[in-house]
């Protein structure tokens, strides 16, 4: 694994790697929630680093979280750096070299996991993907559910682009740009992944048809159609019943692959960090997000290694 400073990365084409091979052979099952996986194994997430705070505390727990949803039959481990940032680490008094360092051990953690379930009997390929959640995620106040941060596009784009490169440099199959909640953030995540070297999905999170900042899913998907380095386009942490027509759009506007793993249906209570109401997802929704061109299928929050085998299961 190659392990470059952040920042020292030479632009280059994105690479028809392993995950683009996999993707054009056929759908790849994807893991469920990092979360709720960790928190059925005892730990405590009530924190505002959540997953990221176990990279310098257990990273060994990543590990086995990874190894339940790669035996359950996911293909793809997304690793637990969605709420890793500079920013949120600095807080903690971890320094830019350091947090960079528990930044590619969350690409390592997956890995590690991956060649344990070779060992175990685990056939085809395991590829991982680095998480890369909105700035919303670093604020770790529920805003990445609504965007507008009021921020330009420029600087989201110098927020996140030192963390793509950490987390680039540690060679994941793919990158995650995940839950980004409306179109300026995109926009700077589509600049800021330029020339890494890393091919990368973008994933919405929406309501109905519409991002959670209110754009029309067309428009946010058509900023994403040109992209050479993103490899396919869709929606999580959103409502399993938001997808079917979020797969519609994106397949006509980009012609892409779709990307979508929702949520279990139950609603995230930022001020009490709590989920309430019921679960709504179910695998028979699978089948028909599959015939509607989605390639990558799996869950997102509550949504854990049992769902996934009935998702691998499903799609055979």
């Amino acid at each position: 694994m190659t392990s470059n400073a952040p920042g020292s990365l030479s632009p280059v084409p994105p690479p028809v790697g392993p995950f683009a091979a996999a993707l054009a052979t056929d759908v790849l099952v994807l893991d469920g929630g990092m979360s709720n996986q960790l928190e059925s194994a005892g730990h405590d997430l009530s924190d505002e680093l959540w997953s990221a705070r176990l990279l310098a505390e257990r990273p060994e727990a990543l590990t086995e979280a990874h190894l339940a949803y790669f035996e359950a039959g996911a293909d793809v481990a997304i690793t637990a750096s969605y709420q890793a940032t500079f920013e949120g680490f600095a807080k903690r008094g971890i320094d830019g070299g350091r947090a960079a360092e528990l930044m590619a051990l969350s690409v390592e953690s997956a890995v590690d996991a991956a060649v344990e379930a070779k060992t175990r009997g685990r056939s085809g390929p395991l590829l991982v993907a680095a998480s890369v959640g909105p700035y919303g995620a670093m604020l770790a106040d529920g805003s990445e559910y609504r965007g507008r941060y009021g921020l330009s596009p420029a600087e989201l784009e110098r927020f996140h682009r030192p963390r793509l490169e950490a987390l680039a440099a540690a060679r994941p199959d793919v990158l995650a740009l995940e839950t980004i909640p409306d179109t300026d953030e995109a926009e700077a995540l589509l600049r800021a992944v330029r020339g890494l070297g890393v091919p990368a999905w973008l994933s919405y999170t929406v309501a109905g048809d519409r991002t959670r900042a209110g754009q029309p899913l067309e428009e946010a998907f058509a900023l994403a159609a040109d992209s050479e380095e993103v490899v396919a386009v869709g929606v999580n942490c959103c409502a399993s019943d938001d997808v079917d027509g979020a797969i519609e759009t994106a397949v006509r506007v980009t012609g892409k692959p779709v990307v979508v793993y929702p949520n279990s249906g139950e609603t995230w209570d930022a001020s009490a960090r709590a989920w309430t109401g019921r679960s709504t997802f179910t695998t028979e929704q699978v089948k028909g997000w599959r015939a509607a061109g989605a390639r990558l299928i799996g869950g997102c929050c509550r949504v854990g290694p049992e769902a996934i085998a009935a998702i691998a299961r499903t799609l055979g």
